[in-house]
């Protein structure tokens, strides 16, 4: 027993201070216990006071909630209601920005600022499989919780990656934030109808990203600013929201048509050639991807997002030289984007460049961690 008395000190205090116990997962219930009281309601009235819209928002800073646009588009005034506690009513003052593409708005909020306490935003795009949540306002049954897994994860360029999810979503969980199993948020529920059936999807939350609060507008002024285009861009832009919307649903043919007709209502708009060079590539018809990529560079140069397609359009055609240059340029634009330097490394491995192909994992590797894994996988293989 002597002999074996300092062996068992030794794994008792292991057990008592490994890790593993150390930082014990959270359950369920514990994690919606801590997160659930920064995540409100948003309700919408008209001149005359009567309901129009119910959704779901979360605080993103005190005093600021992030909802979808359509929620709160066209309303005379709203309030949000919370869920700690017994809840508690609070007028919106304005909105602070609004992300037309990405359908988000921020919400000032009338409220003293220790009421509302900001979620964490995590900009990891989830894996197919991986465990989710969603709280939410469905059907105006406030605070109510769905989980599921995330079934896909799809790209649309300019905007960010769309997440699909089995969570089920019904009218009033627009806005909610869609949770990992941290706690953190990693995307916005948004509600897509189609064919009669609801299609449960979020916008990633490093969309969130575009949102910085400006002048406080009030529902009026908003009105007015999304009614203020001219009437060229407004229908070009209504073609261009309905093919992102097909984008949403990972239909590239009907996309594709749409964007076409933006593109034929608006030849300037950059972004809307970049969707149908995008919808090319997905259809295989890569010379006309190039053709539509490189109309959106002679339109907006300093687009590392062109750039970043037209190295895929090359790519698939087996133009390996030059996936390359577009791949530089569009790293050299935006040195941030991990993608141009995954893509760059894949277009190296092509060309049986393996020590180039490294250097770029070297630089994808403080970028992001799960494409510097996957390009990894790829050069070892």
């Amino acid at each position: 027993m002597r002999r074996n008395f300092p062996l068992l000190l030794i794994l008792a205090s292991l057990m008592i201070f490994s890790p593993r116990a150390a930082s014990a997962e959270e359950t369920l219930p514990e994690l919606i216990r801590r997160v659930k009281p920064s995540v409100v309601s948003v309700v919408t009235y008209d001149a005359k006071g009567n309901v129009t819209v119910t959704g779901s928002g979360f605080f993103i800073r005190p005093g600021q909630v992030v909802t979808n646009l359509h929620v709160i588009e066209g309303a005379h005034h709203a309030e949000i209601r919370t869920f700690d506690g017994k809840g508690k009513t609070f007028p919106v003052a304005g909105i602070l920005d609004v992300d037309l593409e990405g359908d988000l708005a921020i919400l000032s909020i009338d409220m003293p600022p220790e009421r509302g306490r900001a979620l964490s935003i995590s900009n990891v795009v989830p894996e197919e499989g991986e465990k989710i949540f969603v709280i939410g306002n469905p059907l105006r049954m406030e605070g109510s919780i769905a989980d599921g897994i995330v079934s896909a994860v799809r790209e649309v360029p300019n905007l960010a990656r769309i997440i699909q999810i089995t969570a089920p979503i019904s009218h009033g969980n627009s806005g909610s934030p869609l949770f990992n199993m941290r706690g953190e948020v990693i995307g916005v529920v948004t509600m897509v109808v189609t064919n009669g059936q609801n299609i449960n999807l979020a916008l990633a939350s490093s969309r969130l990203a575009a949102l910085e609060p400006e002048r406080l507008l009030s529902f009026e002024e908003l009105s007015a600013k999304l009614r203020g285009s001219p009437q060229a861009d407004a229908i070009s832009e209504r073609w261009y929201l309905n093919g992102l919307n097909s984008l949403w649903l990972g239909n590239y043919e009907s996309a594709l048509g749409y964007f076409e007709i933006a593109v034929n209502k608006n030849p300037g708009r950059a972004e809307a050639w970049i969707q149908v060079g995008y919808c090319k590539v997905k259809q295989g018809k890569n010379r006309d991807a190039i053709r539509a990529f490189q109309q959106a560079i002679r339109l907006r140069p300093t687009s590392a997002e062109a750039y970043n397609k037209l190295g895929d359009a090359y790519f698939f055609s087996a133009s390996f030289n030059e996936a390359i240059e577009a791949y530089k340029q569009a790293a050299r634009l935006n040195p941030r984007h991990a993608d141009a330097f995954y893509n760059l490394g894949m277009a190296y491995l092509e060309i049986g460049d393996r020590d180039s192909a490294i250097a770029q994992s070297r630089l994808l590797q403080t970028l992001d961690a799960k494409l510097y894994d996957k390009l990894m996988s790829e050069i070892h293989r």
